[in-house]
């Protein structure tokens, strides 16, 4: 967006604004910030065949790769995602967070990678602890 004067501008998810960003960022896309300089170093599109964090709703917590991206004018946009186990699911577009190119993160999973468990296997791995 253009703030006073034509000043091009884009604001972040924790509430920075960032003047001067690379034309190519749009909204979804995720940008890696120099916290001293407050610059942009680099950033990832959102796109198939990224590494995305789920943030929201009951997928929360679960990591994988974002396989297509369904459109719904005027309603909720869905994303389909497959994690590394490969089971696909798919939940709203604000439900998502890029956190990575291509299979690599940018940041360090939590225990587990993000790959939810089933009922079987998480009492099993309770049990043998």
């Amino acid at each position: 967006t253009r703030g006073p004067k034509g000043t091009p501008y884009c604001i972040t998810h924790d509430g920075r604004t960032l003047r001067y960003p690379d034309p190519d960022v749009k909204t979804n896309d995720t940008v890696r910030v120099d916290i001293t300089t407050g610059k942009i170093l680099d950033f990832v599109k959102f796109e198939a065949g990224n590494t995305v964090m789920i943030k929201g709703g009951n997928n929360m917590g679960r990591v994988g790769v974002i396989m297509h991206r369904e459109r719904h004018p005027g309603s909720f946009e869905i994303v389909h995602i497959k994690d590394a186990v490969g089971h696909t699911f798919s939940t709203r577009l604000t439900n998502v967070f890029v956190v990575g190119k291509g299979t690599k993160p940018w940041i360090s999973l939590p225990k587990g990678n993000g790959i939810k468990l089933s009922i079987v296997e998480d009492r099993n791995a309770k049990m043998s602890k």
